[in-house]
């Protein structure tokens, strides 16, 4: 035998060896049957490459050293943030009568007590937005702490980067942690370390380079958007530090359309908590939880909504945020309404839509007609007749590409924060929702929805049959993709 022919013959077998041990692996984590028989698909029809794809992005990786750091961070973080349940005004409501079955899940998978006495203001789009944050940054006297997973320089981010150094040159700490991925550029193009220079503490989030590949999943992101300001004022959603104006207008899906939510009250506390974690992570420096406490102890309710902030990543209970998700879906009694940029449900999911729909509840699915993947607008679209056919209404936004993520269940449950439906956030990316049980909050967040609603168009009968059987191949070929997307 030639030597290339040896060469050959002894890759193949190597090949073959891989492959099946993978093959058992995946088969001895017990993941979700949909994700096994995607990362079973795709290691057994694609040689070399599929094993290659599976060790870089089939294991929740994430470094040994940095997985302990928020194991033991995020421990303390959730010790310290039960503390505030019982402090003043703010306390535990898991034995009240009126608690649901959501509630007691989420205290218990998450430490996250709900909180009352909080006051919640829906901001629509970043003409509302960035005036709010621009004026709370100006009024700073303590701190300012950014967490974003894009950080976009240009436009009204340029504002926001210089009322951060006007607070930072009147003695205000000023924090930013981006995730290493996702504002790359940022990082890249010396305006971080203009900022730098201006007194304001930068620090990449996750970062990942060749090196590190056969130890670290290069995916696994940071998702999180939070503000928070002296401790006092703190925002959330799924606006990205980007102006929609000028931000990835080359993709061809317009304008992101977003909304965030500005709080005050004990829910600022917890979501300071899952800034400070992280930050302790990335940085190797010991949070300040003195301070956090002390400003715990002062805290005073502001309002009426009772929240719990659920921080959620791989390097906990996977499935948890999911289950949090499930539960909540199958808590409706008359009316659901999704808005997601980015729908790829898992069986689960669509198990529960299908069944919450056939119960008789009314249950809307908000997307945008356009998004800046592909394959994920190929795989959701495989799903929806589906959806029609057992009842749900299926609306295309055609405003922009629609970013807002939230989901209001009958007249006072609401989640909100930057969860998208699809596996990645549920299971992959670190996320941050809010579990808001307040009628006047679901009642502006199914406003702000219908408002939506009325830029979409219905997706009927007609319209999947304008569908040829090569892109419903496509489609159909996407979606079993989708529990690796």
């Amino acid at each position: 035998m030639t030597f290339p022919a040896w060469f050959s013959a002894l890759a193949l077998v190597l090949d073959f060896a891989v492959r099946l041990w993978l093959a058992y692996r995946i088969v001895m984590r017990r993941l979700p049957v949909g994700v096994s028989l995607a990362w079973l698909l795709v290691i057994l029809v694609f040689p070399f490459l599929g094993s290659i794809g599976y060790l870089l992005l089939g294991e929740y990786h994430l470094g040994w050293h940095r997985l302990q750091r928020i194991l033991d961070v995020e421990k303390e973080w959730r010790v310290v943030s039960q503390g505030i349940a019982s402090l003043g005004p703010i306390r535990q409501l898991l034995e009240h009568p009126e608690e649901s079955r959501l509630a007691r899940l989420a205290a218990t998978t998450f430490l996250a007590p709900p909180l009352q006495g909080n006051e919640l203001r829906l901001l629509d789009g970043a003409n509302e937005i960035f005036p709010s944050l621009l004026d709370d940054i100006d009024a700073a006297q303590e701190s300012c702490d950014f967490l974003f997973y894009i950080w976009a320089s240009g436009g009204r981010v340029d504002q926001v980067e210089e009322a951060l150094r006007r607070a930072a040159a009147r003695g205000v700490r000023c924090r930013i942690l981006v995730d290493a991925m996702g504002s790359s550029a940022f990082l890249r193009d010396g305006r971080a370390e203009e900022l730098r220079r201006a007194g304001i503490a930068v620090q990449p989030a996750l970062p990942s380079g060749l090196l590190s590949l056969p130890f670290v999943r290069p995916d696994l992101r940071l998702h999180r958007k939070i503000v928070i300001i002296d401790h006092k004022v703190g925002y959330t959603g799924s606006l990205n530090m980007a102006d929609p104006v000028s931000f990835k207008q080359d993709a061809g899906v317009g304008q992101w359309v977003d909304a965030m939510v500005r709080t005050r009250g004990p829910v600022v506390l917890a979501m300071a908590a899952s800034f400070l974690s992280f930050w302790s992570v990335e940085t190797a420096q010991e949070a300040d939880r003195a301070e956090w406490m002390e400003d715990a102890q002062k805290v005073q309710p502001v309002g009426s909504a009772c929240v719990q902030v659920l921080s959620s990543g791989p390097a906990v209970r996977v499935e948890a945020m999911e289950q949090v998700v499930l539960t909540a879906l199958y808590s409706a009694r008359r009316e659901v309404i999704l808005t997601t940029p980015y729908f790829v449900p898992s069986e689960s999911l669509l198990t529960a839509l299908l069944s919450v729909a056939g119960s008789g509840v009314a249950v809307t699915l908000i997307l945008p007609a356009q998004v800046d993947s592909a394959l994920v607008r190929f795989a959701s679209r495989a799903y929806q007749k589906e959806l029609v056919d057992a009842g749900i209404r299926v609306a295309l936004y055609e405003g922009g590409l629609l970013h807002t993520k939230s989901i209001t269940i009958d007249d006072s449950l609401t989640l909100f924060g930057s969860l998208n439906l699809d596996p990645r956030s549920l299971r992959l990316n670190f996320e941050i929702t809010l579990t808001v049980y307040d009628e006047e909050f679901n009642g502006r967040v199914k406003a702000l929805q219908t408002t939506y609603l009325q830029r979409c168009r219905i997706v009927n009968e007609e319209l999947l049959r304008r569908e040829t059987h090569a892109m419903q191949f496509v489609q159909n070929t996407a979606r079993l993709l989708g529990p690796v997307l």
